[in-house]
């Protein structure tokens, strides 16, 4: 299984978010696209997981194309977007919210198990199931959507800026469960972030995005170490 992206345009009204993407991310894999914001990371990201339409391209998971699908359909086939900590519902209680992704799931014994192995990785997701999600932390939501995600069991996760206004120990927290996770579900992640050197610290490759363009590939020690990349995105 890997997910193949090829020529991949995607417009935003007038405006060209995306031009000719092409990359690979193999099974078991954690790709990190990182750039600028504006770069066009969020739409490429949403694109994939049939929240919006591409203009021209490809892209598949395992043969299967994967443009122009439904993002419910998408998800029960194994592919779960994740967007920020925002996309739980407040009005809900953790449990509740939880709960959400094993309602199409006919094995109802898997998905109590997946619920206590989500409760395990995040253990303050099991302290706070009475509680509505809007009164968790930010850090908090985010693991409860990130939780909700693994409870379909996904084979592709596509992560968008988890650590988005997150306080640095839960960023460090949330990006080694990722890292754990890639590795003991042999999950494969594309991770958008603006954190681009704690995105590469855990990544396989990084993908580098400027103005909608792929403009650098390479396993994501390299990009880590290349001066000109640290200076351009890394900050230093």
């Amino acid at each position: 299984m890997s997910l193949i992206v090829e020529g991949l345009t995607i417009d935003h009204g007038a405006i060209r978010a995306i031009n000719n993407v092409s990359f690979k991310v193999p099974q078991g894999q954690l790709a990190a696209i990182i750039g600028a914001n504006g770069a066009g990371k969020t739409t490429l990201l949403r694109t994939l997981s049939g929240l919006k339409d591409a203009a021209s391209g490809s892209a598949s998971w395992n043969g299967v194309s994967i443009l122009g699908k439904r993002a419910e359909d998408l998800a029960r086939s194994g592919i779960m977007h994740v967007s920020d900590g925002k996309s739980v519902i407040a009005e809900l209680s953790v449990k509740d919210n939880l709960a959400l992704t094993g309602l199409w799931r006919k094995d109802k014994k898997d998905v109590a198990a997946a619920t206590n192995e989500v409760v395990e990785l995040f253990p303050i997701l099991g302290q706070r199931m009475s509680q509505s999600a809007g009164s968790l932390s930010g850090g908090e939501r985010q693991m409860l959507a990130i939780g909700r995600a693994l409870i379909a069991r996904p084979k592709l996760l596509l992560l968008d800026e988890p650590s988005l206004g997150l306080a640095p120990l839960i960023v460090e927290q949330i990006f080694q469960t990722i890292k754990s996770l890639v590795k003991k579900m042999d999950l494969t992640v594309v991770l958008v972030e603006q954190n681009a050197m704690g995105a590469l610290k855990i990544a396989d490759e990084g993908i580098v995005l400027s103005l909608g363009s792929v403009v650098l590939i390479d396993s994501a020690e390299k990009l880590l170490n290349d001066p000109a990349v640290r200076s351009a995105y890394l900050g230093f």
